[in-house]
């Protein structure tokens, strides 16, 4: 079932998200998966006439957002967002340069700030909050969007993508089968992140979604990758650590999920947003006053048109 929206935060394990993400700051690149889903959002900037001065790239290595923003604006200034430590690191690495290429490699145009420090560093507002496939490992996403809308311009917009709930349905399945708990939290429904985004202050919220079917030679190919993905962070997971036996168990269980080319097929839901932060309106007066001679002549003119 999706999480029903609520103002409370998530049934999420904040701790367990943390140590999926320490472990995707030491892989040589954000998951396929994420890139994958970086080069179709990208595409739909086209669709956008607004041409930012300043984005922001939430979680920008995850995320691998940092070359298509850089293609799609070229001039544009990038603060590139990182949610821990290890990562911050590894991107302020990526953007070093060597002494002796100083001079023959144009000037980066990115910043890098850590989450906590972000509001701080942000001088000016952005025209544009890009963020690929992390809002689902938020515990309260309606405060994060209301920070992206506070961080926004006016007429700027906010463009983001994470996993639905459909994500992992056939491991779920298997895993109801077998009564263990799910393998993986619950995801947002695409219709509750709309209806956050209007609750944080957006106009014309679009949502729309996909579903991805990525495939496995077996068992073993699948498991590892799905750890490049992150991790179950539902506080309602197996506890302690599996045994080999499990793990064989699960291995010979997965066979259920093969196709007719045999090869082991798993879905995810892609959920897409974007939505626009309006101008501010102009605060209506507290009274209006009105001439006596002028409420008369207002009166004659609506009897002649009686």
């Amino acid at each position: 079932m999706p999480e029903l929206l609520t103002q409370r935060p998530r049934h999420i394990d904040e701790v367990a998200v943390e140590r999926a993400l320490k472990r995707l700051a030491i892989q040589p690149m954000a998951p396929w998966l994420h890139q994958e889903v970086a080069r179709r959002m990208a595409e739909r900037l086209a669709i956008i006439k607004l041409q930012p001065e300043r984005v922001v790239d939430w979680w920008s290595f995850t995320g691998a957002g940092a070359g298509v923003l850089a293609t799609a604006y070229p001039k544009a200034q990038r603060i590139e967002v990182e949610p821990t430590a290890a990562l911050l690191l590894r991107t302020e690495q990526a953007h070093a340069k060597p002494w002796w290429s100083l001079k023959r490699r144009p000037a980066d145009r990115a910043t890098v700030v850590a989450d906590a420090d972000f509001e701080a560093a942000l001088t000016e507002p952005a025209q544009l909050v890009w963020a690929n496939m992390m809002l689902h490992a938020v515990a309260d996403p309606p405060a994060l969007l209301k920070r992206w809308q506070n961080a926004i311009a006016a007429d700027g917009f906010v463009m983001f993508s994470c996993l639905g709930p459909d994500t992992l349905r056939e491991l779920s399945g298997l895993y109801r089968r077998l009564g263990w708990p799910s393998p993986a939290m619950n995801f947002v429904d695409m219709h509750d992140l709309g209806d956050m985004l209007v609750r944080a202050g957006f106009a014309d919220p679009v949502m729309d979604q996909e579903t991805l079917k990525l495939s496995w030679a077996d068992a073993p190919s699948l498991l590892a990758e799905l750890r490049t993905l992150g991790g179950n962070a539902s506080p309602d997971r197996m506890s302690g650590l599996r045994t080999p036996r499990w793990k064989a168990r699960l291995e010979g269980e997965l066979a259920s999920l093969k196709g007719a080319d045999g090869r082991l097929y798993l879905s995810f839901e892609i959920a897409y947003g974007h939505a626009f932060k309006a101008a501010p309106k102009a605060a209506p007066a507290a009274q209006t006053e009105v001439s006596l001679d002028t409420m008369r002549s207002l009166v004659r003119a609506g009897s002649k048109h009686t």
